[in-house]
């Protein structure tokens, strides 16, 4: 499929990207992302959108600059063909060093994101560590005022603050998850599934605050999601991917309207969006 590039300047560029996982223990080698290519621009919001399987996870992780094994036991997603720039920085054979800079404008919300979250520190520090692991001398007074900033736009109440992942709710625990990736003010977000757990009442500012960063500045962001919601509300285009490929790149509702693979007509049948109107005005 040609490269859907967008044109201008672009937060993060993709030309004919492959991703494999080596064989490791019991499990085997595989690709994950086969040939992708796309551009993000500075101010654009993306989705991404397919099956268990499709690679999404996998693409969203690699441009988020996550290039080693999580805890040891399973293998890390190796770049074996084509590149990836992210702020202007190769990740195809990227130093630690420079990575370690650019994960401070890059945030990554995994998908696992709230059961990541340390359970012997409190809201608080969770939000605030961030913030100390890139300066230790920053004032401690103004990392307090900025949590509390990041837990109002996220609509969590300060009496968290004191608390532990475990005295919160799912949706909560994801909401803090939410808060520390975004409180070092990047200038790109990745993040895969960020409403899930979250209760659907609330859904709506995280929404809104993705599209407050984009219209503010120079913000952009990658959202693996299935939540149509977010998607019509906050992105320009979709992604489609199907076992590691492109199979479309468009408005979601255009995508879902024309259903041209297999898996986006019966997405779109799954969703009863089949029939939606492709001109629907965003």
């Amino acid at each position: 499929m040609s490269s859907p590039a967008h044109t201008g300047d672009a937060a993060v560029t993709v030309d004919d990207l492959t991703v494999d996982y080596p064989a490791h223990r019991a499990s085997v080698a595989h690709r994950a992302v086969d040939g992708v290519s796309l551009a993000v621009a500075a101010d654009e919001v993306i989705g991404i959108i397919g099956e268990s399987g499709s690679g999404k996870s996998t693409l969203a992780r690699v441009l988020a600059g996550d290039l080693t094994s999580a805890r040891g036991t399973d293998p890390a997603p190796v770049i074996s063909g084509g590149e990836a720039h992210v702020l202007g920085h190769a990740l195809r054979g990227i130093r630690r060093r420079e990575l370690t800079r650019l994960t401070f404008n890059v945030a990554y919300l995994p998908q696992d994101a709230a059961a990541r979250l340390a359970p012997e520190l409190t809201v608080a520090e969770l939000v605030g560590e961030p913030i100390l692991a890139r300066d230790r001398r920053y004032n401690a007074k103004a990392v307090g005022l900025r949590v509390a900033t990041m837990l109002d736009q996220v609509q969590l109440p300060l009496a968290v603050l004191d608390k532990y992942p475990f005295e919160l709710s799912s949706g909560q625990r994801q909401r803090v998850a939410i808060a520390r990736s975004l409180v070092l003010a990047p200038r790109v977000l990745i993040a895969d599934e960020p409403t899930a757990g979250i209760d659907v009442t609330v859904r709506g500012s995280i929404s809104e605050l993705i599209e407050r960063l984009r219209v503010e500045g120079s913000f952009s962001a990658i959202l693996v999601s299935h939540d149509l919601p977010l998607l019509r509300h906050t992105t320009r285009r979709v992604v489609a991917l199907h076992s590691g490929r492109v199979v479309g790149f468009a408005p979601i509702d255009q995508l879902l309207a024309e259903g041209a693979h297999p898996f986006l007509a019966g997405f779109a049948e799954a969703t009863g969006q089949r029939d939606v109107d492709k001109t629907r005005p965003r």
